[in-house]
């Protein structure tokens, strides 16, 4: 037996007397520390390894100290791996007596694949390549080592801020390619103006096509005139030119695909960007402003997993939970090595193909075949049950954040922030990994291998998919009976949630999966088909209920700029149930759908009560606060008028029948929130408070509903049709000022007529092109109409000064449609109660000088 054994077996003996009689055994770790300690609080262990590893014996001897539990305690400091972490079979708990690696109380341990960059000096003399405006503001470091050998990395951290990797490029703009040849494997670009190019080593091209992003290796570039061939190196040569979906986009009217270059000296010529040069084993940055690399902690990722939990379907991994630990700096190489040529969802091509024949075995139709990849994550998890992570940190990730792979049973991820992702923030369950063609039904012999009963609950999810544009902010493959509630998602480039693979109406493991009260808004950042949820094939059983889906962004590159949807079941999608979602309007897609889906009550009418309570719940709200800042245009089904970025709303207050509300107390709650007393409106009963700038819109309305606990407060967020002179007549000249006129009213009861309501009006500018001619010689300057349940808000806009009583007839003058326009509109609609009988449209009364 060795020395140090013996002194192990010394010290764990001395530790288990100590702790015998604690309700859980406790494990301290601190990065000062010492292994050689006993892991007491006084005398922490100084690695997770060895914690892991006392724990483990523990167990294994049986310990009665163990009987509670056993708490491996982090002290906050930053713990930099030199390889993963890997927990075992062997450190299962169990009910009564689970395994919890935790943060001290009140203090933040990060895990860290990262490796410091020190000793930053600003770059003199002769540097081969490097543009002359960035001479004398470049820094250079030397290349970190680990085991002898530099470190390779694709992301570099200054602090908490990613650098951006050299590119050709300026901020967020992109060029265009000229065209694809696919039978030479080869892409045409208008020519570079940057010298020497051609023998920049690990020069890249990132190119954007349709619902994913391309990373490929140039291996050549060939001058054509006023154009450059580019050639790539293999595998991801024949992958990307050979594959039919996502192909490069090739359109006259919306553009060719977009791209840059990136990764050669030559592009590092603005502040933050960033290059390697790995034959000299030095790093190049150009310090943004305020940042001081003499001070700055700059970090490089040299782990691409930092944690492994993995059992086997006979043993599994159980009853182990992470709490308040820090996950950061994990990077992801096979860009470097292999490309990145995704089919969807972040999976990419192994191999793929259009088939000369059609149709396979399972699918008559079928015209392509694909086999997929996965990127590493930064945490995977496979065969595991009762798993989970609550209170941690994701941050500063090169590719997947947290991945349940396969296996998993009963896993619970609750509460955590996942910010500053390369990819997704969470997958769960198989994505056709490799062993099988990505459209084939999953049905494994063993059942054992479905990641089934998942609860992914109350999570911020924010800032991901920044380097891979076409991963989601949850995703989950071939899995059945998983809980998506609750979570916020928010700057995402691509889908907010996916659920669903195969891309087939055959019957599969997935059933009875849930997607309910989920917040997801600025969405759709860089790419298009896409959709806040979106899912595919068959899932009996499963729902899609109770969610807030708003704020889509205009991606600037998308290969058509209205394929983008609030809801979006794509192919072989079945037997969903698809209820009570609030989104902005009935933006959705089904395409090539199976049986069985049920669409109910989806769209701006949902009731405000599900509208505000989806989204993070009271107990992890704290989160909201590390939210990114939005970026970016956001499109809509609607135009803003003014080109300010209005969004116009209203909040309406509704006393109950013959009570009046005091009219004091509302111009407060609005003069709090910026909101003149001119916006206020009042008919009977009834205020609407009407604004374009509606700050704050869901404060106001829980201010007003504590003020007036009797009454019903709803809201008119977005409205479902809209005319704009500016757009819609030929003299496009606005008034300089305008009033804007209210009119409430209910639509009928019957569904039928309802449905019929917002059908013409969907279809009225194409069909009905007189009634925006009429609105046009009345001088209307725009008209907005809104819904909340039952009830209409419209909102008619005239030159200051002028009555609507005398421009309406000029609607109808010479232009008799109009008539049989209104004629069919009236047979839908029915005045809000307290109206005299006939009466249909009543006006609420402007409040000037309340």
């Amino acid at each position: 037996m060795g020395k140090q054994y013996r002194l192990y077996l010394i010290i764990l003996t001395c530790w288990l007397i100590c702790s015998h009689s604690s309700k859980a055994a406790e494990i301290w770790v601190s990065a000062a520390g010492s292994d050689k300690n006993p892991g007491t609080k006084e005398k922490p262990v100084s690695s997770i390894h060895m914690a892991l590893r006392m724990g483990r014996e523990l167990r294994r001897l049986n310990d009665p100290s163990v009987a509670g539990g056993i708490r491996i305690i982090l002290r906050g400091d930053v713990y930099r791996l030199d390889e993963p972490l890997f927990v075992r079979p062997e450190d299962s708990g169990n009910p009564s007596s689970p395994t919890i690696i935790e943060a001290a109380p009140g203090e933040h341990p990060v895990l860290s694949g990262g490796v410091r960059v020190s000793k930053w000096q600003l770059a003199t003399g002769v540097i081969w390549g490097l543009p002359e405006r960035a001479k004398g503001n470049v820094w250079v470091a030397d290349v970190p080592l680990k085991g002898g050998s530099p470190v390779d990395f694709r992301q570099l951290w200054i602090g908490d801020h990613k650098a951006v990797r050299a590119k050709d490029a300026s901020g967020a703009s992109m060029n265009r390619i000229v065209s694809w040849d696919h039978a030479s494997e080869s892409c045409l670009i208008p020519l570079p103006q940057i010298k020497g190019l051609s023998e920049a080593e690990g020069l890249e091209m990132f190119i954007h096509q349709w619902w994913a992003i391309a990373i490929l290796r140039v291996k050549s570039i060939e001058t054509e005139g006023k154009n450059a061939r580019l050639r790539f190196h293999q595998p991801e040569s024949h992958i990307q030119s050979e594959h039919p979906w996502p192909a490069p986009w090739i359109s006259s009217k919306t553009g060719n695909s977009a791209f840059y270059l990136s990764n050669a000296i030559q592009f590092l010529d603005e502040p933050g960007e960033w290059f390697l040069d790995k034959k000299n084993r030095k790093v190049y940055y150009w310090p943004r402003k305020n940042e001081d690399l003499s001070k700055a902690v700059v970090t490089v990722p040299f782990l691409e997993t930092l944690v492994k939990m993995e059992g086997t379907a006979d043993r599994p991994v159980s009853h182990v939970y992470f709490k308040g630990i820090s996950f950061q700096h994990s990077g992801w190489l096979r860009p470097s090595k292999a490309g990145h040529v995704p089919l969807q969802a972040g999976m990419y091509l192994l191999d793929a193909y259009k088939l000369k024949v059609p149709g396979t075995p399972e699918k008559k139709s079928l015209e392509n075949q694909g086999w997929t990849g996965r990127p590493e994550a930064a945490v995977e998890v496979s065969f595991s049950s009762h798993t989970g992570f609550e209170r941690c940190r994701f941050e500063h990730l090169a590719s997947t954040g947290l991945d349940f792979r396969s296996g998993n049973q009963n896993d619970r991820i609750e509460g955590n922030l996942f910010k500053d992702i390369g990819g997704s923030a969470i997958l769960a369950g198989v994505f056709s990994d490799e062993a099988f063609e990505s459209h084939l039904v999953y049905n494994p012999a063993d059942q054992r291998e479905v990641t089934a009963h998942t609860e992914i609950q109350n999570n911020l999810i924010t800032d991901v998919t920044n380097e891979d544009w076409g991963c989601v902010g949850i995703g989950a493959g071939f899995v059945k009976g998983i809980r998506i509630e609750h979570n916020e998602i928010n700057e995402v480039s691509y889908s907010g949630i996916s659920v669903g693979w195969g891309w087939t109406k055959d019957i599969n493991v997935m059933n009875n999966n849930v997607i309910r009260a989920n917040k997801i808004h600025h969405y759709g950042r860089n790419m298009y088909d896409v959709a806040g949820i979106y899912t595919l094939s068959s899932q009996p059983g499963s729902s899609i209920i109770e969610n807030y889906i708003d704020s889509i962004y205009k991606a600037p590159y998308a290969h058509d700029p209205h394929h983008w949807f609030y809801l979006y079941t794509d192919e072989g999608s079945s037997y969903f149930t698809v209820k009570d979602n609030w989104c902005p309007a009935g933006k959705f897609l089904q395409n090539a759908n199976g049986p069985g889906n049920v669409w109910e009550n989806n769209g701006p009418q949902v009731a405000d009560s599900i509208r505000l309570a989806a989204g993070i719940q009271d107990k992890y709200k704290d989160l909201l606060r590390f939210s990114a800042p939005a970026k970016g245009e956001i499109n809509s089904v609607y135009a803003h008028v003014d080109g300010l970025g209005s969004k116009p709303q209203a909040i309406e207050i509704s006393a109950k029948p013959g009570k009046r509300l005091d009219f004091s107390s509302i111009a407060d709650i609005c003069r709090q929130h910026g909101i003149a007393t001119n916006s206020i409106f009042q008919w009977d009963n009834h205020v609407v408070i009407f604004d374009d700038f509606l700050n704050d819109s869901e404060k106001m309305q829980k201010k007003l509903a504590l003020r007036f606990p009797d009454a019903v407060v709803k809201s008119y967020n977005t409205p479902f049709y809209s005319f704009s002179r500016k757009e819609r007549c030929n003299d496009t000249r606005q008034a300089s000022e305008w009033d804007d006129i209210l009119l409430t009213a209910n639509l009928v009861a019957d569904e039928g007529l309802q449905k019929e309501y917002m059908d013409y009006h969907a279809a009225q500018f194409k069909k009905w092109p007189e009634v925006a001619k009429g609105f046009c010689n009345a001088d209307f300057q725009r008209l907005l109409l809104f819904r909340n349940g039952r009830q209409l808000l419209l909102v008619i806009s005239i030159p200051k000064g002028k009555n609507l009583d005398e421009l309406n007839p000029l609607t109808t003058e010479n232009n008799p449609r109009v008539d049989e326009w209104n004629a069919l509109m009236k047979k839908c609609l029915e005045g809000i109660p307290g109206t005299k009988p006939g009466e249909v449209w009543v006006e609420l009364k402007g409040s000037d000088g309340l």
